[in-house]
């Protein structure tokens, strides 16, 4: 989905695949261009937000001109509400050749586990 925002900059909502595995939810999200330092990540209650500004620089010489540039440097963003299953305070964030990898820990009490079964005596 893209959209322009009040600096004319292209809205995208990043690629993002979503997988579940037992130590907890890994997020992995397309973001060509983006810098570490130009990456946000905020969490609010129970709503994560995560924001990203690429950069795009045409090159531009005296042999070559972008007479009519389609290509900008979009920002990225995307918004997740998170559930109770998630140790808000574990999560971590790597940004690695333009793909952002998220894992949300879930909460030991969400873990499965075996029950004890002790016998009356």
């Amino acid at each position: 989905m893209n959209s322009r925002n009040e600096t004319n900059a292209t809205m995208v909502t990043p690629a993002t695949d979503i997988l579940e595995r037992k130590d907890g939810f890994h997020i992995f999200m397309d973001m060509p261009g983006v810098a570490a330092s130009a990456l946000s990540i905020d969490l609010e209650e129970n709503e994560l937000t995560i924001r990203a500004e690429s950069s795009y620089a045409p090159a531009s010489d005296s042999q070559n001109r972008h007479a009519a540039p389609e290509f900008a440097s979009p920002v990225y963003q995307r918004v997740f509400t998170l559930s109770d299953l998630v140790d808000k305070e574990k999560i971590k964030a790597t940004l690695k050749d333009g793909v952002l990898d998220l894992f949300l820990p879930k909460a030991e009490e969400m873990k499965p586990r075996r029950i004890s079964i002790s016998t009356g005596s």
